[in-house]
């Protein structure tokens, strides 16, 4: 399996999971959908972009002039469609141990608190 995706990249690639987008909607999406936790800068935004697009997760689609600025929209593809999914398992993977282990804690602690000494 391939490392993990850093968040930056793991944020384009879920703004751009639904449809395709120009880079503002994109930063604006990783914002909203991260509640707040993200917020990506244009350089940031434009350098992974660039990698990503090396990797074949994300392609251009297409570009328009929108009040004299162009806008320069992209897409994911099938394999980082693939690879947010994998990701996105991994997560989850990782999410039930922490569960798991966060019960057990907290179980272990009542434990402690009901049993007199």
């Amino acid at each position: 399996m391939a490392s993990s995706l850093t968040q930056p990249a793991f944020w384009v690639l879920t703004a751009l999971a639904n449809q395709r987008r120009h880079g503002y909607e994109i930063m604006r999406d990783a914002t909203v959908a991260s509640g707040g936790r993200v917020s990506l800068k244009v350089t940031t935004l434009y350098a992974v972009l660039e990698r990503l697009e090396r990797e074949g997760l994300v392609t251009a689609d297409g570009e328009e002039i929108v009040s004299g600025r162009a806008r320069r929209y992209y897409r994911i593809t099938e394999e980082g469609s693939v690879r947010l999914a994998d990701e996105v398992v991994a997560l989850e993977q990782l999410i039930q141990v922490a569960r798991a282990r966060l019960a057990t804690h907290r179980f272990a602690f009542i434990a402690q608190k009901v049993v007199p000494t």
